[in-house]
């Protein structure tokens, strides 16, 4: 599984148009060449490479195949909001570890944080949220919401 780094650090050198140029393109076709992207931005194939693996390797990008959770077995998606008491980012890291959630972020609101998970079967959600998330120390509730149907994904909103 790939993680997702941090969010680049203040004052870090932004993106020039080349590279915003690439990933946009990437955005659009992940399964795009390098050679094809080269003749787009006008850099040789090799730059475009180096270029594209600097991007992966500095948390600015991905290039995941994203599947249908259902044609791949898993009948339950669901978000849990979880409510926690004392240091929220140490949790968050703890969650982090759970392999079973492919999403965690902190945010303001009713709940501290937000978990994402693909499950094989109600059981397993049940399992997921009762027995390991609802069961550490500073969770103090939960509240899953299970998906019914996913109306739109999409990861392509650009760079700026």
């Amino acid at each position: 599984m790939t993680e997702r780094k941090s969010t680049p650090a203040r004052g870090q050198t932004p993106l020039d148009e080349t590279a915003k140029r690439i990933i946009e393109l990437l955005q659009d076709d992940g399964r795009l060449s390098y050679s094809a992207i080269a003749k787009e931005v006008g850099l040789s194939e090799a730059a475009v490479r180096h270029r594209v693996q600097k991007l992966i390797e500095g948390g600015v990008m991905q290039v995941v195949a994203v599947t249908d959770p259902l044609q791949m077995g898993f009948a339950r998606q669901a978000m849990i909001g979880i409510k926690v008491s004392g240091r929220v980012r140490e949790v968050a890291a703890e969650l982090a570890e759970m392999d079973k959630l492919d999403y965690i972020v902190i945010t303001t609101g009713r709940f501290d944080i937000l978990a994402e998970l693909v499950a094989e079967s109600d059981d397993e959600l049940l399992d997921i949220v009762s027995e390991q998330i609802s069961a550490m120390d500073r969770v103090v509730t939960t509240e899953t919401f299970v998906y019914l149907r996913l109306e739109k994904q999409t990861y392509a909103w650009g760079v700026r």
